[in-house]
């Protein structure tokens, strides 16, 4: 069901055009703009970055693996979903995935700058994308499924943001979420990407299940290269003006490989029922009974 932007009312049609006060989205770049203000430039995170990460995500081991985290979580716990929503899509990385894994999996994508949706667009074959403001969103009871894949830790109202998820999602679906672990590990990589916090798996726990889901999963990931993590991110705690997130994401083929080795290892001990309790990122999924 959509909702209007304008005055809140809800209605079913293929048409966005609101038959209460005939509010219209806009369209800016070709695609549907529910928050256009937001369209350009927000505090959450630097629009500039996507031409950088879109080359980089295919070949660096922790999009790599995050990628197929999620993708067995989405046939773990919801293989029977028809409709799926990534909120914060960046570039299409994630969604190109899940349309390979999911053919018959009807896809969309929201993003809050139009410069990710250009990137994603040239990725993506069947999904329906839009621009939107995760903490207004026009849709209730609609999705099977909506992942947001590290992009809660960008925003400040979290629980309005879980809260509107709730109401988009249809009952009987869910949510799969990733968001970077432990506050001690905030470092200057933290600051760069403009994160807002880094969760405790608790905190996290409870603004889900606040905003009404029930978890049923919670583990850490990048678990077992933990102490290398830490080890950088100690190296990091002295602000360096040349700092740049990307020249982590640039490492040589040998250790890129042996890295996503390790992950491979950690994704099958998770498959297999555990749970770890540290990490650097955590992987929650929710359903709404």
């Amino acid at each position: 069901m959509k909702v209007c932007n304008s005055c809140n009312e809800k209605f079913i049609s293929s048409e966005w055009k609101c038959p209460s006060c005939n509010y219209l989205p806009k369209v800016i770049d070709n695609h549907l703009a529910f928050a256009p203000e937001l369209a350009q430039a927000s505090d959450g995170f630097e629009a500039g970055l996507f031409s950088q990460l879109a080359p980089l995500e295919a070949k660096n081991f922790w999009f790599r693996s995050r990628n197929h985290l999620i993708i067995w979580a989405l046939k773990r716990y919801f293989l029977k979903a028809t409709k799926f929503l990534e909120i914060g899509c960046g570039t299409g990385f994630v969604l190109q995935g899940i349309e390979r894994a999911f053919p018959k999996l009807t896809l969309f994508g929201s993003e809050i700058f139009t410069a990710g949706l250009s990137f994603a667009s040239q990725r993506l074959l069947r999904t329906e994308l839009f621009q939107m403001d995760a903490r207004k969103i026009p849709f209730e009871n609609e999705f099977d499924v909506i992942g947001l894949f590290d992009v809660l830790e960008h925003i400040e109202e979290d629980r309005e943001v879980l809260a509107e998820i709730y109401r988009a999602t249809a009952k009987g679906g869910g949510i799969i979420l990733t968001v970077p672990q432990h506050p001690w590990l905030w470092s200057q990589a933290d600051d760069y990407a403009h994160h807002v916090r880094r969760y405790r798996a608790q905190e996290l726990k409870i603004k889900v299940e606040g905003a009404g889901f029930k978890v049923v999963k919670i583990t850490s990931f990048v678990s077992l290269l933990l102490p290398l993590m830490l080890v950088s991110r100690l190296s990091q705690k002295r602000p360096n003006q040349n700092y740049s997130i990307m020249s982590e994401l640039k490492i040589s083929g040998w250790l890129n490989t042996t890295l996503e080795n390790v992950l491979n290892l950690e994704r099958i001990m998770i498959k297999f029922g555990i749970s770890f309790p540290a990490g650097g990122s955590l992987l929650l999924v929710a359903r709404k009974l």
